[in-house]
């Protein structure tokens, strides 16, 4: 599900004018999308993960399962907000991209803990849900019809319209 969702994200992105490249290897870490637009003459750079699931069984940042402390759950979305967008090597890379400020963004489908969310917000990280990305995409308000995940969003309305 996760790979499919990044399509769709990359989609959303592209169809508002950000040039992408998603599923980049970094050692043995990954980094979703990395997304590169302008707006009003200015640079925007986005780090963008993308945790999909139907049916989420835990914490976003691999807490475990039963329910943590408050200061349990916050150590644990610091270690997984560095993991995921602070670590050296993947700030060096984006800096070689293009060495401008890069905004930091999760997007999420289901998740068991919303109280997750905040803690992740707190840390400077905007929250997109995937719900909302589809559903702009299935509006006309972007610069073009489609991209490459144009036959899925497709696949999705589709589903949509009959239920």
């Amino acid at each position: 599900m996760a790979l499919l969702a990044e399509e769709l994200v990359e989609e959303w992105l592209n169809r508002n004018g950000f040039f992408t490249i998603r599923g980049i290897k970094v050692g043995v870490h990954e980094i979703d999308l990395l997304a590169v637009g302008f707006e009003d003459g200015e640079t925007i750079c986005r780090h963008i993960e993308v945790q999909a699931s139907l049916r989420p069984v835990g914490y976003i940042s691999g807490i475990p399962i039963k329910k943590s402390s408050f200061a349990v759950m916050s150590q644990g979305v610091e270690e997984w907000v560095n993991k995921k967008f602070r670590l050296a090597v993947k700030e060096r890379l984006r800096n070689e991209l293009y060495p401008g400020n890069w905004k930091f963004e999760l997007v999420v489908h289901q998740v068991r803990h919303e109280d997750e969310l905040k803690l992740i917000e707190e840390h400077g990280i905007l929250i997109h849900r995937l719900d909302d990305i589809v559903l702009e995409l299935s509006s006309s308000k972007s610069i073009f019809k489609g991209a490459s995940g144009s036959d899925l969003l497709e696949l999705i309305l589709l589903g949509k319209t009959k239920s």
